[in-house]
């Protein structure tokens, strides 16, 4: 329930559809209710029309149900004493065309509210959601596949979408169409009425113990959804991989494996969840044949209290009560359901973000002087790969990072922009901890080349300007012209305007490698890391990028990952790193003379 609580939160404020609906609601039901009403006149003028009017005079207004029964009954009466019963049956019928035009409006109105509501929570669920995943620290998607995320981003949203809006329609028009219906049974016949009130304990106790089975199979469920999901993502990325190795039939029969077990937990949930609304059903129609054998009884027996068309329109109106009870047992199996879906996404925001800008972050427009890592250590869950590393880079400086695969050289670029944050000693900007700066600002003086081109399936235009507020279509251009990327560019179909695809799968591993280039040079930051950029392209495409990157880096503070000899011998310093730690580190002649472990990974070729 708790859940539930919380899940209606996306529906605030409740003021703008609750009341509106309620009202739209309950003219529907009362002016539905009169259609019913209208058997008892309707079956006495055509069968047993009165000989004397029992209301003679017009009643005197009051707003009570027997002032406008009384009046619906002076009229009635008149039309069938002064004019014949086909006049009488002619008011009846134009009373019961007025009000099923005005219920069926009430109905249509409260609809278009449900609508409105519906809308609105699918986009306050996926924009709370999008925006607490987006803000996330690079430890949080580590630790989630992504078929989950997706899942939850989708399915479990409509699922919650589909479940609050249900539940209000649900719970606040069906259990008032019940009461004003027995209201109305009240009225006819007390007896009948109170005997009928034993259907509902029975029916309520089955439909609950149905619920809680569901909710456990509903978890289970979800999660299954989700491995479904990841599979599918990794195979459509990694299709090149699969046909390779001729793995096919392998990812084929694991994922038939999952789909299996999906299949049969949801073939018990819906058997289980239909058998809410049978059951329901089925109880309400055994009722009925009782209530039919009972009230026969009483008109046989000439019981004063209900007559032959009383009981006919108290069956009538009993009949339309089955629905609503149906309706809620159905909301209350299906709520299951959609709490489970609810749990799973305020796991996702309930999930607290361990890099956040501190209450007193400080802003940072620009760097002016160095960046210290001070007695830096850092560590994956219990495994550390940084240990005690001491490194200062100062402005306008060029230092490679270069060590054997898993040496830690990532991690220290990871570090800079606080995509993770050190488990000992401090990462300082302009004598700084980047953790009492604001995150914003502090990535804004950095920009990011890495050996996958990450690419978005937009424009070209929008791709190199992406992030970076009121855009200039000039130097848009200008950037891509000294990442040798514009040739290229203006040969495309629609030139900067051109829609490059799904990860920019339109375009070749240079083209995309020179157009991430093109948009850290138009964020035009600082400070630079370049992390093994060129390692994945061809030889052509590499002196390209190459160029690329050398315009790129002038004038500039570089932190270089593991690129060409010919750059990272250039560098103002180079550090060797083995096993988290700092074991060389000087310039390119020198640590080549000290016949070391920069030596030896020159010569194992480890460098182009």
């Amino acid at each position: 329930m708790n859940t539930f609580l919380r899940m209606l939160r996306f529906v605030r404020p409740l003021h703008h559809y609750i009341p509106e609906y309620v009202i739209y609601a309950l003219i529907g039901i009362i002016f539905g209710l009169i259609n019913f009403t209208m058997l008892i006149p309707l079956l006495q003028v055509l069968f047993d029309p009165p000989e004397q009017a029992t209301v003679a005079a017009i009643p005197e207004f009051s707003f009570t149900i027997r002032y406008f029964i009384d009046l619906f009954t002076f009229y009635f009466q008149k039309f069938a004493t002064e004019n014949g019963k086909s006049y009488a049956l002619a008011f009846v019928c134009i009373v019961i065309a007025s009000s099923t035009l005005i219920a069926n409006v009430g109905r249509y109105m409260s609809v278009r509210v449900m609508v409105r509501l519906r809308m609105n929570i699918l986009e306050r669920i996926r924009n709370r959601l999008y925006e607490r995943i987006t803000s996330q620290s690079m430890s949080f998607f580590n630790q989630r596949r992504k078929g989950d995320l997706l899942s939850v981003m989708t399915n479990d949203v409509s699922e919650v979408e589909y479940t609050i809006a249900n539940s209000i329609q649900v719970l606040l028009r069906d259990p008032f169409i019940i009461i004003f219906t027995f209201f109305a049974l009240f009225y006819i016949s007390v007896k009948l009425t109170l005997f009928t009130l034993v259907f509902f304990p029975i029916s309520g106790f089955l439909v609950a113990y149905i619920s809680k089975q569901l909710r456990k199979k509903g978890y289970y469920s979800q999660e299954m959804l989700g491995r479904l999901l990841n599979i599918s993502e990794e195979s459509l990325g990694g299709i090149r991989i699969i046909k390779a190795f001729t793995a096919e039939s392998y990812m084929q029969r694991k994922f038939g494996e999952v789909t299996r077990a999906f299949t049969k937990l949801s073939k018990a949930i819906y058997n289980q969840r239909e058998m809410a609304s049978p059951v329901s059903e089925a109880l309400g129609v055994i009722l009925v044949v009782v209530l039919v054998m009972v009230g026969g009884y009483m008109i046989f027996e000439g019981d004063q209290e209900l007559t032959a068309e009383q009981f006919i329109t108290y069956l009538g109106l009993y009949f339309t009560i089955l629905q609503p009870a149906k309706n809620i047992s159905n909301a209350f199996t299906s709520m299951q359901r959609g709490i489970v879906a609810g749990e799973r996404i305020f796991g996702l925001l309930d999930e607290p973000n361990v890099i956040e800008d501190k209450p007193d972050a400080q802003k940072i427009t620009s760097f002016d002087s160095h960046i210290a890592y001070d007695h830096l250590s850092f560590k994956y869950e219990q495994q550390y790969v940084l240990k005690d590393i001491n490194l200062r880079i100062e402005k306008g400086t060029m230092v490679a990072l270069v060590g054997k695969s898993g040496a830690g050289k990532s991690t220290m670029a990871d570090l800079l922009p606080r995509f993770y944050d050190a488990a000992g000693g401090s990462l300082r900007i302009d004598g700084r901890d980047v953790r009492d700066l604001q995150l914003k600002d502090l990535r804004q003086l950095m920009g990011i080349v890495s050996q996958e081109a990450i690419l978005f399936n937009d424009t070209v235009f929008n791709n190199i300007a992406f992030g970076q507020p009121d855009v200039d279509k000039a130097k848009v251009m200008e950037a891509a012209k000294i990442a040798n990327a514009h040739e290229f560019i203006d040969q495309l179909e629609n030139g900067y305007e051109t829609y490059i695809g799904d990860r920019g799968s339109k375009l070749s591993g240079g083209q995309r490698q020179r157009l991430t280039i093109a948009r850290a040079i138009y964020k035009n930051p600082p400070i630079l890391i370049l992390d093994e950029a060129t390692s994945a392209l061809d030889t052509e495409s590499e002196k390209l990028v190459q160029e690329a990157l050398d315009k790129l880096m002038q004038n500039r503070t570089t932190i270089v990952i593991a690129h060409r000899l010919s750059t990272i011998q250039h560098a103002h310093d180079i550090i060797v790193m083995d096993k988290g730690e700092i074991v060389e580190r000087g310039k390119h002649d020198a640590l080549l003379a000290a016949n070391g472990i920069y030596k030896k990974l020159v010569e194992m070729q480890e460098f182009k």
